[in-house]
């Protein structure tokens, strides 16, 4: 896990992003190299002002010995880390486990799981409408993180993704879920393409780590025009 900012004291925030839970999605480790390449920038303004309010605490790859055995899904138990949120295992889960330990400890505002979707070829965000103790203000500032990066990054859409589930059927096993479940705060999971981005299709290299790394940029971006809601 790597920390990175000041904090801003008591009243900071407590950001939170976390990638790669499924080895085979390498495009969000590149995301969180772009995510990482900005956060340590100390020219650019915006991030001045992130982390002047806010500490991140950032797991840029969460399953490092499921990718380094070339696992699709799994760790090397052959545990699927993103059904276990709920009750993980020290032996079997372990990524999980020491991973919320760290959140009952420090806390979570803000919190982004980075994931690919072998499927629909598209940037979309998935969240958290079906945890049985979801709250107003939880549930508007997500949608409208959801529609600042929209508007901000060409590469983000709102019209395809997962359906959302219904009141009261969320899987808290699934760490979107029970992460908005436990601290109450917006959480979401963020889904990148394989291949391209059907909506601005690049013939030579579709969806590539110099694209997945810009969305990491405009992500914070999003984040800095409602970091002082959260």
């Amino acid at each position: 896990m790597i920390e990175v900012g000041s904090g801003g004291g008591q009243e900071g925030k407590r950001i939170w992003f976390i990638g790669r839970q499924h080895p085979g999605e390498t495009m969000a480790e590149w995301w969180m190299e772009g995510l990482l390449d900005r956060l340590l920038d100390t020219d650019d303004p915006v991030t001045r002002s992130l982390l002047s309010k806010a500490r991140f605490y950032i797991i840029p790859n969460m399953n490092p010995d499921g990718s380094r055995r070339g696992h699709l899904r799994t760790n090397a138990a052959g545990v699927n880390l993103n059904r276990v949120w709920n009750d993980p295992d020290e032996k079997n889960s372990p990524e999980v486990y020491w991973a919320r330990r760290n959140m009952e400890r420090l806390g979570v505002d803000f919190h982004m799981d980075v994931h690919g979707d072998e499927a629909l070829p598209y940037n979309f965000l998935a969240g958290f409408e079906g945890i049985p103790s979801i709250n107003e203000k939880q549930l508007r500032l997500y949608h409208r993180y959801q529609a600042t990066l929209a508007r901000l990054s060409p590469d983000f859409q709102t019209e395809h993704g997962y359906p959302k589930d219904a009141p009261g059927t969320s899987d808290l096993k699934k760490c979107t879920d029970w992460v908005a479940e436990r601290f109450g705060c917006p959480a979401m999971t963020l889904e990148m393409p394989f291949k391209d981005n059907a909506n601005d299709p690049e013939p030579t290299f579709g969806w590539s780590p110099e694209r997945s790394k810009h969305l990491a940029r405009h992500c914070l971006d999003a984040l800095h025009e409602l970091i002082d809601d959260l």
